[in-house]
């Protein structure tokens, strides 16, 4: 039963990426193997999983952002160019998700001022001395 309920949306799921897995280039396996496994690990995993695994992580993984930025591009070349916005319109319904982008977008502002504050200051500490 279980293998009938999966099976179309994981068929229409692989046709929808092979579109784009045929115009796109090979990618480099494993690029982000150590960073997964620790990240594993801080989930819960063991400290060396399986390399299977690691691998069949980073596929999801990979597909996941590929199809988002696919999907984001599609929304921003109706408007001429790719924004953030267009990445968080993405994530729209998965509101942990959203949270915690426009949370981290927040914090980049807020280091963006801070450094530019400090160039200033330092600009005018040398200008003193």
């Amino acid at each position: 039963m279980s293998n009938s309920a999966a099976g179309p949306s994981s068929k229409s799921k692989a046709g929808s990426s092979q579109s784009y897995e045929t115009t796109s280039f090979k990618r480099k396996r494993g690029l982000f193997q150590k960073d997964l496994q620790h990240m594993m690990y801080g989930f819960g995993d063991d400290a060396n999983p399986l390399p299977e695994t690691v691998a069949l992580v980073e596929d999801i993984v990979v597909e996941y952002v590929t199809d988002l930025a696919h999907n984001a591009q599609d929304i921003g070349s109706k408007r001429g160019k790719l924004s953030v916005e267009d990445f968080l319109y993405q994530i729209r319904k998965d509101f942990p998700k959203l949270n915690r982008c426009t949370e981290l977008l927040s914090m980049q502002e807020e280091l963006k001022q801070a450094r530019k504050a400090f160039e200033v200051d330092e600009e005018k500490l040398a200008s003193i001395e």
